[in-house]
């Protein structure tokens, strides 16, 4: 039960990260509104996980490194950023870092 809300966690934040740009700054209301309570879930449902007996790093590293791959996926397909090879590369060491710490994690 702890990963789904992890998983809504995550959600809430790549939500949250994706409105930052359409806030402008935080100039703009109701993107700057939609972006702090999607935030504000996001951190909710992450202590909810932890509560449940999820490890602070794990869920964590989780959490973070899923969402900061999925915001460079978003990135490239629907902002048009370039995907460099040194950029492939971080993604790839982050999801190898959140994989590493779930299997010591386990134990």
């Amino acid at each position: 039960m702890p990963y789904v809300f992890l998983g809504v966690a995550i959600a809430s934040e790549v939500l949250g990260t994706s409105l930052l740009k359409t806030s402008e700054g935080f100039s703009r209301v109701w993107p700057t509104v939609a972006c702090l309570v999607a935030y504000a879930g996001s951190f909710l449902a992450l202590s909810v996980a932890l509560a449940r007996g999820m490890q602070v790093g794990v869920g964590y590293a989780v959490w973070s490194g899923l969402g900061t791959t999925l915001i460079v996926v978003i990135g490239a397909l629907f902002l048009h950023e370039p995907v460099t090879v040194a950029k492939a590369l971080g993604v790839a060491l982050v999801i190898a870092g959140v994989v590493v710490l779930n299997l010591g994690g386990a134990h």
